[in-house]
């Protein structure tokens, strides 16, 4: 079943005006198809040319947003209350130190987090991607966790982790049955100075980014419920995001 949203008022590169209602005819397989044409035409004047194609899509990826947010918020208080505005992103891309010029994002994402994508706190990240940029063909992006953490949030979450008692691989057991993994992708070779290289927990002390991943295919995108189904996968990784928050929150309290 399509969500209606409350009307407003966009107006259209030809002028005239259009309603968020009237564009909810969209659906996530188009919002796909919107991706995929704009990867294969990232200009500028392509894009005005199909503005409406755009908002029909931004629409249709909102209102899945907004269900996304409030539907975590019933199992995650620390996230209730957020705004669509709080957890989205702009399409246009900041390339003032990219030698990739492309003016826009070949992907829709949303990050719930507490107080807000711009609080620094780990979180549920997801996005509809056009399938052929960096994140692989018909791959769309599940993650929790924390991107590039502070290196103070690091060293906290290291001793946790290290003086845990297994606490931390505990919950990485249970989030891999759901098919999460860890990102290894900035890895370090060695154990970081001062912690012990041969104990039992010193492969998890190697990774710089402490953030759960999954792909999933276009079938998964354009099922009904998508909503639903995301935030029930996300549920499983809240232990793993509580552990990360609280290392972050820890840090705060003693700058």
């Amino acid at each position: 079943m399509r969500h209606r949203l409350p009307t407003k008022k966009y107006k259209s590169h030809a002028g005239r005006h259009l309603s968020t209602t009237a564009f909810y005819a969209c659906t996530m397989k188009e919002v796909l198809t919107f991706l995929r044409q704009l990867q294969m035409n990232n200009n500028r004047e392509w894009f005005h040319a199909h503005k409406d194609e755009y908002l029909a899509a931004q629409a249709t990826f909102n209102a899945f947003a907004e269900e996304l947010i409030e539907r975590i918020g019933r199992f995650d208080e620390s996230v209730r209350g957020l705004s669509l505005k709080d957890c989205t992103y702009r399409i246009y891309r900041d390339t003032r130190f990219s030698k990739d010029k492309s003016p826009y994002k070949t992907h829709m994402g949303v990050y719930v987090c507490p107080g807000g994508k711009k609080s620094g706190f780990s979180g549920y990240y997801f996005h509809v991607s056009s399938g052929v940029d960096q994140f692989g063909i018909n791959s769309h992006l599940f993650a929790a966790g924390d991107y590039m953490a502070d290196s103070r949030v690091l060293r906290v979450l290291r001793e946790d982790i290290e003086n845990g008692d297994g606490d931390f691989e505990a919950i990485l057991k249970q989030v891999r049955r759901k098919g999460f993994l860890l990102d290894d992708e900035f890895r370090l070779k060695r154990v970081p100075k001062g912690f012990n290289p041969e104990g039992p927990y010193a492969d998890y002390l190697k990774y710089k980014v402490y953030c759960l991943v999954d792909y999933v295919d276009d079938e998964f995108i354009t099922a009904p419920d998508l909503a639903k189904r995301v935030a029930d996968r996300f549920r499983a990784t809240k232990p793993f995001l509580d552990y990360l928050n609280r290392a972050i929150a820890y840090v705060r309290e003693e700058m």
